[in-house]
């Protein structure tokens, strides 16, 4: 296993690139908002109704609850590591700088798979839910067009399009066009809540955990259980506690998104502070919204009745209820909904690409940032056209589960890495620290396998095949083009961080990348709070650079 570990050093030192470096524009309402944009999407009408009528029954309110415990002690991992190492690439880079180069390659790689299947399948079902709520309202709209015999979704590939050509204007130019739909969707949710709640009966929360009930077994059921039934021999069953904890995996969908405003830290002010703030906050109104969501649900209507539905959903809760006007409404939320989500996710794609494309573990030219906007302009327009047309001409079905098992095996590595880079760096300056470590980040850790272990054996097969794939592209051009294996350790004649203090550590990283003297920076917890010029200032003349020697160690000499 390659183990090379980029430092933390080099790591910020490559955010200060003039030519692949991101402008410094969001505070903390903007990646509250868009941790919300993300994970209240269409979901919310229908993940929740899925899991209570083939897993949990009532009890899917304590899945919700389990899984956003989970993801809040992940994102208390996410935060510490981003205000440490403040720079774009999210799981990947805080694995790279703990775990080594491969694991890190694993982690990105898988990100790459999660988030573009994501977009496209959630566009896809854009364009469904535009023709829908316009039709709610009297306006026919087909969602597909006939090209040559190909059903094309049209709408799929506008509203692709039109967030790529946002996304390479500004960062913070899209946070406020999100903000706003986020805001609208949120409204319409609370609306459907406090209407649901008029039609909840506290008889149908009893039994609130059914009792477990066998499913179909046989060969046939050998791919849709989970691996733990699968290796434990269990009978396949739903409902029961394990029924409870498999929902749990399943609504995990619902919180994924968080990790992807991680993503975003290269483009924080003051990331130390307001992106632990930020994260946390939009956690917070989420879970508050799918638990009062999954609450009116089960209440509005018994268990039994949503599971004998194809498709269960809250529209179908106020249907049987007579109510059918909540599905027009539902379906302008969902419409609402996605459209945030696919925008924060193109986001978090390439910003995933960017830090690879940086490292060299993909081709360098696609990390150059545009000069004006300073967004990686390249490959946000590559990643755009690619989903904009899979979106647009595949048939594509719902893949909750591989995009839950990708974002899961990135959370027990932050985790994990969290608790490495306490003992390996404990000179790092951190603006957040996760309590009670390393107890919280190996019970993170520890949740995050076991949601893994009720994915479904398909599920893991794919995960697999696509880790499989993976490798033999990195062995095949990463392992070879990489700027660490290049460049060599990046903390050659540095000291152990663990025999010498704080200070002498700060020193030594002001000397590595050219800013020891009279103008040196405060470090620590004396350092002056950076003021949003700082952080968008434009990198040291090229004449101020330290010696020749010293200059591939901070990225620059092949840049």
């Amino acid at each position: 296993m390659n183990l090379r570990v980029k430092s933390v050093e080099a790591s910020i030192a490559d955010a200060d690139d003039a030519e692949r470096s991101l402008k410094r524009t969001l505070g903390t309402w903007d990646l509250a908002l868009m941790g919300i944009a993300v994970a209240v999407g269409a979901g919310i009408f229908s993940v929740g109704a899925q899991a209570a009528a083939n897993f949990a029954g009532p009890s899917v309110i304590l899945s919700f609850v389990l899984a956003a415990l989970t993801c809040g002690l992940a994102i208390m991992c996410y935060a510490e590591f981003a205000s440490t190492v403040p720079v774009a690439g999210s799981a990947y880079t805080f694995t790279y700088a703990t775990m080594g180069e491969l694991l890190a390659w694993i982690i990105g790689w898988d990100l790459i798979l999660e988030l573009f299947t994501a977009a496209a399948v959630l566009a896809k079902y854009w364009g469904v839910y535009l023709s829908e709520a316009l039709n709610a309202v009297g306006v026919e709209l087909a969602a597909t067009i006939d090209v040559g015999g190909i059903a094309v979704s049209w709408p799929a590939f506008l509203i692709v399009a039109v967030f790529t050509v946002l996304l390479v204007l500004g960062t913070k130019l899209t946070a406020r066009v999100g903000a706003v739909f986020t805001i609208i969707k949120v409204l319409i949710v609370v609306f459907v809540i406090v209407v649901g709640f008029f039609f909840v009966d506290a008889a149908n929360f009893t039994p609130f955990i059914p009792p477990a009930e066998p499913t179909t077994g046989g060969d046939a059921d050998v791919w849709t259980q989970s691996l733990f039934a699968w290796f434990s021999g269990a009978e396949p069953a739903k409902y029961g506690v394990f029924g409870m904890l498999a929902a749990a995996s399943l609504v995990f969908f619902a919180f994924i998104g968080f990790d992807v405003v991680a993503t975003s830290a290269e483009e924080v002010r003051e990331p130390q502070k307001r992106l632990p703030r930020g994260i946390f906050l939009g956690l917070g109104v989420v879970t508050l919204l799918y638990v009062l969501v999954s609450i009116v649900m089960t209440g509005m209507v018994p268990y039994t009745e949503l599971a004998e539905e194809e498709s269960p959903s809250l529209a179908t809760a106020f249907r049987l209820l007579d109510q059918p006007w909540a599905a027009g409404v539902i379906s302008f939320g969902a419409l609402a909904g996605l459209t945030t989500v696919i925008m924060v996710i193109l986001l978090g794609l390439s910003r995933i690409v960017f830090a690879l494309s940086r490292d060299g573990l993909l081709p360098r030219w696609l990390s150059k940032t545009n000069s004006k906007h300073k967004t990686p302009a390249r490959v946000q327009i590559i990643a755009g056209t690619v989903v904009a047309l899979v979106a647009a001409f595949s048939e594509i079905g719902l893949l909750e589960e591989m995009i839950n098992i990708g974002t899961l095996s990135a959370f027990v590595l932050v985790s994990i890495g969290v608790v490495i880079l306490r003992r390996t760096r404990p000179d790092l300056p951190r603006g957040f620290r996760v309590p009670w470590s390393p107890v919280l980040p190996i019970l993170s850790a520890a949740l995050c396998v076991w949601l893994m272990l009720n994915l479904t054996t398909l599920t893991w097969v794919r995960f697999v095949v696509w880790l499989a794939i993976g490798l033999v592209i990195y062995y095949a051009y990463g392992h070879r083009h990489s700027r660490l294996a290049a460049e060599g350790p990046t903390d050659v004649g540095l000291p152990s961080p663990q025999g010498v203090g704080r200070d002498d550590v700060e020193e030594l990283d002001d000397l590595e990348h050219g800013r020891g003297g009279a103008g040196a920076r405060p470090h620590g917890r004396h350092a002056a709070a950076p003021s949003p010029e700082d952080a968008t200032a434009s990198p040291p003349d090229a004449s101020a650079a330290p010696e020749a020697p010293r200059e591939p160690l901070n990225g620059r000499a092949h840049a």
